[in-house]
């Protein structure tokens, strides 16, 4: 795959091993031997990550095997061997809420009110000129660029209207088949209202995008003429194709918005239990104590997870207010404290609907610390085991028998990981490294280079 000279990443480099120096990333086509062994998955003996330390402190070798952590501590004769000495071993990062079809189009088209209706408006601008190839290279590079930093499963809606119908849907779906070796994709059809016959149009698409190989069913009931319709909508035709639900939820600071009561009824009904997810729900953290608890405790019991996007949020909303600016999370620990799952997911990278975004569970992770007031061992597990919850995959506790979904880094602790993000990383997918990024780095004090990893 063609990708572009400003991410300076290749497909091969990601597999192999990228260098930075003095903080500055840069990818080298070689690789050590070690590497090579790795990446093949160190044949039928397995591959030994030596040295590691793990999330409770422990310092233990761990051996794994056909796709799966075979042992902790023990075990690993006849393997290859990879040394992790200095690096703390996690479960790798899951990106529950991406947009791969526009990442990368900040620079291409303006956003100059900064909010959400700005963001819609430059996407329909610059709609026309999103080809297939175009959508392929942006997205390509922006996988590459999550799997290196310890992404190994990433959720990602699609765009599919009147406008370009299918068409980023049909290349995102390509993608998850040729980057599988990689990472788990799952494909979302993002269709608009789907409710009456205004609505017909989009349920459509909708019913076209699942029948082409879609995961998830996505929308928008909140902005629907009818949200509770458009909930019934959407949840039909999660279960005439067997597909699960992840719905952009309450996008707004206005608390007479909330669309997600009739989200939890509906799946409570259906029972849909475990199979939806309410992305963004912004407004539940403008309502009164009261109400929040209330629609939290319905959400736990019929089991809909939401899911926060605590960047572009931050982002796009509260640019209005002069004053009292509102946080623009979801009720974060009102969720936690009903039972709710609650993930996190980046959102946007580099596009109108968010200038910033390094496709980094630690980035995320370091802003619910800083604006959801979560520990650093519960913001990581908001965009690892948690976030594997809601896309329905199977947990990793670092436990013999679990999935080698992995994320090695340098670094003593969760805390340190979090709080530093240094990109010394080594991603393992289905027990194979799938990306390396070693750093060094040198102080110059007068008269000498003394170098620190």
């Amino acid at each position: 795959m063609a990708v572009s000279s400003e991410s300076g990443v290749s497909r091969r480099a990601v597999v192999l091993t990228a260098l930075a120096s003095a903080g500055i990333a840069a990818c080298s086509s070689g690789t050590s031997d070690v590497d090579s062994a790795a990446a093949a998955g160190g044949g039928g003996a397995g591959l030994l990550l030596r040295g590691t330390t793990l999330p409770d402190g422990r310092r233990a070798d761990v051996l794994l095997r056909d796709g799966r952590i075979a042992a902790v501590g023990g075990g690993g004769a006849g393997a290859e061997q990879l040394d992790l000495t200095g690096y703390l071993l996690l479960p790798s990062g899951v990106e529950t809420h991406a947009h791969l079809d526009k990442a990368f189009l900040g620079r291409r088209v303006l956003n100059p009110a900064g909010d959400l209706d700005g963001a819609v408006d430059a996407m329909k601008a610059i709609a026309p000129t999103m080809t297939e190839q175009d959508v392929r290279s942006r997205a390509g590079r922006a996988v590459e660029l999550a799997v290196r930093h310890g992404y190994t499963a990433i959720r990602t809606h699609v765009d599919c209207n009147e406008g370009t119908r299918n068409r980023s849907l049909r290349v995102l779906l390509d993608l998850k088949r040729e980057y599988a070796d990689l990472v788990d994709l799952q494909v979302v059809c993002f269709v608009g209202p789907v409710s009456g016959a205004q609505g017909a149009a989009a349920r459509a698409l909708l019913d076209e995008g699942l029948r082409m190989g879609a995961d998830v069913v996505g929308g928008l009931p909140y902005e629907d003429p009818d949200p509770a319709q458009a909930a019934r909508e959407y949840l039909a035709a999660a279960r005439q194709y067997g597909r699960m639900v992840d719905l952009h939820t309450d996008e707004t600071t206005d608390p007479a918005v909330l669309s997600l009561r009739e989200l939890v009824a509906e799946t409570a009904r259906t029972g849909m239990r475990g199979r939806v997810a309410a992305s963004h729900c912004v407004s539940l953290g403008q309502q009164d104590p009261a109400t929040a608890q209330r629609v939290a405790a319905d959400a736990a019991a019929a089991g809909v997870a939401v899911i926060t996007c605590p960047q572009t949020n931050l982002f796009l909303q509260g640019r209005h207010d002069p004053t009292w600016v509102p946080r623009a999370l979801t009720a974060i620990d009102v969720l936690r404290r009903a039972g709710v799952v609650l993930a996190a997911g980046g959102d946007n990278w580099r596009d109108p609907f968010n200038a910033v975004g390094r496709a980094d569970p630690f980035e995320i992770s370091s802003l619910l610390v800083s604006a959801g007031h979560l520990t650093p061992e519960d913001a990581y597990a908001a965009v690892s085991d948690r976030a594997r919850a809601v896309l329905g995959l199977p947990p990793v506790g670092l436990r013999p028998g679990d999935p080698a979904e992995l994320l090695a880094v340098r670094a003593a602790d969760v805390a340190e990981a979090v709080a530093g993000a240094t990109e010394d990383r080594a991603v393992f997918h289905r027990g194979r490294l799938v990306a390396r990024t070693q750093v060094t780095a040198a102080v110059h004090r007068a008269g000498a280079a003394q170098p620190t990893r």
